[in-house]
């Protein structure tokens, strides 16, 4: 299945691989030893020194951990394998999911020091997506190294948390060997037991050795290959072999690696191999030779990978674009960032055509705010390697490049010819549910803010920005609170804009709970210039939604004809302001009763004085609610949390409408909450849940508050009411 390539770039001798994996699983250290054995570099980096290829941002090296995805290629058996880091952490699943988006083909990394939390509901949750889309995956198991990793163990969990019931095609290809046991009694992992080769890879001199299995070894090993061979070939397009097997002919070790790489390709047997960074000056890390070859035999090529996308000249539907370098340019920015000297800098995935410098593409973007169609000449066409852009003729269908100076390209745009223009399908994006509420620290910052905002959401589409106009707040919305200290951050250090975080409020609102009357007057007399106004008002409370209604029943001309029309203006405009509280007024009837006017002193802004005044004075006599807002709310959450989820709900005000089964092992709710009880709920449901559960909001209506909470919020400073 290996392309051998004379070192000319093409689709057949790419593969593109994206590591997925919990925060501190490996990935980024995994990366390291890769690109060490395939002597893509002479020394690994550490992220605990800040030194890794992927972990090239300042924040990332302060923080000891991935925010953003990166690509670091190495090169083996005449094959570029585009490595595709992705965090771990929940916060940052829109970079994992442009991550997913660019490679063909996912390693998932599992720590076996972490037992059952290593494979847990998010990574069962990113398996189940990759499943969804048919993508090929194999499991890693790293920190074999430490005096907790039990493989044994671990195996067995990913057979029975990923294998969807099945047990036949999550096996492993390899058994650890052991060395002799230190002072304290662990026993380091030295090598491995390759099961079909039957032959022991022996990593303790730092380079791969072969040795024959000790006979102990040997035994051990012996059921776990039957069962290799067994789930060979349940997979095998051959279904002779099978019969064959069970009638004891031997098959050959050939056709089981033939029908073991095919299996893998096409996403219907996902192997289990394990990895250890190399110690010392080794040069190659526990495992990472038998992963190379994996990964550039078993996994697929790009031609084997179809994504869909549109042609916008005739608006047909989708169609699968064909991994061609002569083809029509079809690309999409997976990842956008600004660099200080060139500007904005696109990852781009390829998919179809060759990119080249200098190209003049269509860029075209979809959603809201990113709906934009525009052409644009590139600038350079390079190589990621972590941090490093590295010269590079042109981009060929199948492959990860930077381009530079496209000014208008954000994440998730495509790229297209210019006379020929594509839009492809969107992956999906989670919606942010964390609102943090910003101001300008200062004048300049004000001035620089809306720009650096504009970047920070164009970088990251998993970033919303929101100017609420019912509560004069500018609110970021973000999946988590990592998310968004590393954008406010960004925002600080790569835009030089400073914010201030407030108290994010909900829009509230107000309205009269029974009828009640009210009198405006307005009566002034200055430097010889008079203001008169009387009106006399009633107020009754409507049904939601019903808005502000002014009626006129004055008789006999008691208010002018022409001052009608002020009265209800004034009313309008204090309705807006609010009447016991800064929240807007809503869903009431005002009815001009009755009022009085001066022939020479009455004019349009003394009725709309009056007009105000007459309905603050109705409120004062009356039974006010506050009306907070109220958001339909469904969880998705692991059955075993169940419980504990329902009584935060309870604890948060909210109206079970009912559970009912979800996906295997977790159940749905559904139930009404108070917005102001969801402001910092994604943060709370994730520590309650431990990062296994899901939910989405949307706005129903406005209820009322409750007296003594309304009671609250109406002792507040004026401006912090809502």
């Amino acid at each position: 299945m290996v392309v051998r390539a004379n070192g000319e770039t093409r689709p057949g001798n790419i593969r593109n691989v994206v590591l997925v994996g919990s925060s501190g699983s490996g990935k980024t250290t995994l990366v390291e030893a890769l690109a060490l054995a395939a002597g893509a570099v002479n020394r690994a980096g550490r992220v605990e020194d800040g030194t890794s290829l992927s972990d090239y941002d300042e924040i990332e090296q302060r923080r000891h951990r991935s925010v953003q995805l990166s690509v670091v290629p190495v090169h083996w058996a005449g094959v570029k394998v585009n490595l595709v880091d992705t965090p771990g952490y929940a916060d940052f699943v829109g970079e994992l999911r442009a991550g997913l988006r660019a490679a063909d083909a996912a390693l998932f990394v599992v720590s076996a020091a972490d037992g059952v939390e290593g494979v847990g509901g998010a990574t069962r949750a990113l398996w189940e997506e990759c499943t969804s889309v048919g993508m090929p995956r194999a499991i890693v198991l790293t920190h074999l190294d430490t005096a907790r990793a039990d493989f044994e163990e671990m195996r067995q969990t990913c057979q029975a948390l990923l294998g969807g019931g099945s047990t036949e095609n999550v096996l492993a290809l390899h058994l650890p060997v052991y060395g002799p046991a230190s002072a304290d009694g662990h026993r380091p992992a030295t090598g491995l037991m390759e099961l079909l080769e039957q032959r022991v890879a022996d990593y303790s001199g730092g380079e791969r050795t072969w040795a024959e299995p000790a006979d102990a070894d040997r035994a051990l090993a012996a059921r776990a290959r039957e069962r290799l061979i067994e789930g060979i070939i349940a997979e095998s397009e051959d279904e002779t072999l099978m019969d064959r097997y069970l009638g004891g002919e031997p098959i050959e070790l050939a056709a089981l690696v033939a029908d073991l790489e095919r299996a893998v390709a096409r996403g219907r047997f996902h192997p289990v191999l394990f990895a250890a960074p190399a110690t010392g000056e080794g040069r190659q890390g526990l495992g990472t030779i038998e992963l190379l070859d994996l990964v550039t035999a078993g996994f697929p090529a790009p031609a084997e990978h179809a994504v869909s996308a549109r042609r916008l000249t005739d608006g047909a539907e989708p169609v699968a674009l064909h991994c061609d370098p002569a083809a029509d340019l079809a690309a999409e920015v997976v990842r956008t960032s600004s660099d200080p000297y060139v500007g904005r800098v696109s990852l781009v995935r390829v998919f179809a055509g060759t990119l080249h410098a200098d190209d003049t593409v269509r860029v075209r973007g979809h959603g809201p705010g990113s709906d934009h169609d525009d052409e644009e000449r590139i600038g350079g066409v390079t190589a990621p390697f972590g941090k490093e852009q590295r010269p590079m003729s042109e981009a060929v269908a199948g492959d990860i490049a930077y381009v530079t100076k496209l000014g208008h390209a954000r994440t998730g745009d495509t790229l297209s010819a210019a006379g020929s223009p594509l839009l492809i399908e969107p992956w999906p994006m989670p919606e942010p549910l964390l609102p943090t509420a910003i101001r300008a620290h200062g004048k300049s910052d004000e001035d620089k803010l809306p720009q650096g905002l504009a970047r920070l959401v164009a970088e990251d589409p998993a970033l919303r920005v929101e100017n609420n106009e019912r509560t004069h707040q500018l609110v970021l919305w973000s999946l988590g609170e990592a998310q968004r200290d590393v954008a406010l951050e960004r925002l600080r250090n790569r835009f030089g804009v400073e914010v201030d975080v407030e108290e994010t409020r909900v829009p509230l609102r107000e309205t009269f709970a029974e009828k009640a009357g009210g009198h405006g007057r307005h009566v002034k007399q200055s430097g010889g210039h008079g203001q008169y106004a009387v009106c006399e008002i009633e107020v009754e409370p409507l049904a939601e939604g019903s808005g502000i209604e002014f009626v006129d029943k004055v008789i006999g001309g008691a208010v002018p004809r022409q001052f009608i029309a002020s009265v209800e203006k004034g009313v309008r405009a204090q309705a807006e302001r609010g009447v016991t509280s800064d929240n807007p007024l809503v869903d009431v009837r005002v009815t001009l009763l009755d009022g009085k006017a001066h022939s020479v002193d009455s004019s349009d802004a003394a009725f709309q004085t009056a007009g105000a005044l007459a309905l603050r004075d109705a409120a004062g006599s009356s039974r006010m609610a506050l009306l907070e807002p109220i958001a339909l709310v469904e969880v998705r959450v692991p059955d075993d949390h169940l419980g504990a989820a329902l009584t935060d709900l309870s604890v948060r005000r909210a109206r079970i409408l009912g559970t009912e089964p979800a996906d295997p092992g977790r159940t749905l709710i559904r139930a009404q909450v108070p917005e102001s009880e969801l402001v910092r709920y994604a943060t709370e449901l994730r520590s309650l849940t431990h990062g296994v559960a899901q939910f989405t909001r949307e706005y129903l209506r406005h209820d009322p508050m409750p007296a003594q909470l309304a009671e609250k919020v109406r002792d507040r400073p004026a401006g912090a009411r809502s």
